[in-house]
């Protein structure tokens, strides 16, 4: 019976452990927004192309606490059109060249208008198409009524998805943080782009962007390394770009799960931005995540795009 127990400890070692980890990436310092992450059910997760129900906890992305420097600490994958009584409310269905608009339901049934910058923006909004192309982040303009407008490009034709990401004041004074979506259409047809197989290296405006993502796993707060070089000569001008030094978006394919990265450190404690950018990564899920870096040099905004295999 005594070597019975004992055994029976030693098992649980490996789950103490992982659930430790998992704890730790709530008060990162690399502000890893964690879309992707649901504590309450991480197995739960659905793989396929999700339905757009009112109220998910398993799509929630949702502030479960406040990190460091008093910022609220997401959860979530980002796939929910409503979480906590707030809802994500386009204006229209489909995709506008001149514009997409929307609207943050609160729990009283009204626009919301009163909302807390997050790197430096009051609302952070993303449009990725079903094949992980077209990407791109805006930063909306509020109107008096609570609409936005985001100041899209024109998108190509297709099925899209549209996400919010903001942090709302509640009726109690507390922040409220979220990322909700939806999935919108743009006019016309055209045929999914095959997902670009995985690489190590991306090349953008002259620039060569590798990652070290070697040491990722699905469901742990894991390293994973990002150098920038130019003429094969490492970068060091980078420049602060809404707070940091650089950020890493990522979408996992299939159900277009959300995941948002900053690196550790930045202006505030570095001088010179790059060559090499540390982030503390947690992505939810294993399969096949299309990340989109965005860095500025000489006052331009940059964006790399890899395919990471995760295990």
């Amino acid at each position: 019976m005594r070597s019975f127990k004992r055994a029976r400890t030693l098992a649980l070692i490996p789950a103490v452990a992982s659930a430790l980890v998992l704890t730790a990436c709530g008060s990162s310092r690399s502000h890893s927004s964690m879309a992707g992450m649901d504590m309450k059910s991480p197995a739960s997760s659905p793989s396929s192309t999700p339905q757009e129900s009112p109220m998910s906890s398993d799509h929630s992305h949702s502030m479960s606490g406040m990190d460091h420097g008093d910022e609220p600490m997401y959860m979530g994958e980002g796939l929910a059109t409503s979480d906590q009584g707030y809802t994500f409310a386009p204006t229209a269905d489909s995709v506008a060249a001149d514009g997409f608009g929307f609207r943050i339901v609160g729990p009283d049934g009204a626009p919301v208008t009163a909302f807390e910058p997050e790197q430096t923006k009051l609302m952070h909004f993303y449009l990725v198409r079903s094949d992980l192309t077209g990407f791109q982040h805006v930063h909306p303009t509020m109107a008096a009524d609570g609409t936005w407008t985001a100041p899209i490009k024109a998108a190509g034709p297709g099925t899209y998805r549209a996400y919010a990401s903001f942090i709302a004041k509640g009726a109690d004074g507390k922040p409220v943080a979220l990322t909700l979506s939806k999935q919108v259409t743009s006019p016309g047809t055209a045929a999914d782009a095959p997902l670009p197989a995985a690489s190590a290296t991306a090349e953008v405006d002259g620039y060569t962007v590798t990652v070290d993502a070697s040491k990722l796993m699905a469901g742990m707060a894991m390293p994973l390394k990002v150098s920038i070089a130019k003429d094969g000569k490492p970068v060091t001008d980078l420049e602060p770009y809404l707070e940091t030094y650089a950020h890493l978006t990522g979408f996992h394919a299939g159900d277009m799960a959300m995941a948002h990265l900053h690196p550790e450190g930045g202006p505030a404690t570095t001088a010179n931005g790059g060559p090499d950018l540390d982030f503390e990564a947690t992505l939810p899920k294993a399969g096949q995540w299309r990340m989109f870096l965005q860095f500025q040099t000489g006052g331009t905004l940059h964006t790399a795009a890899v395919t990471l295999n995760v295990g």
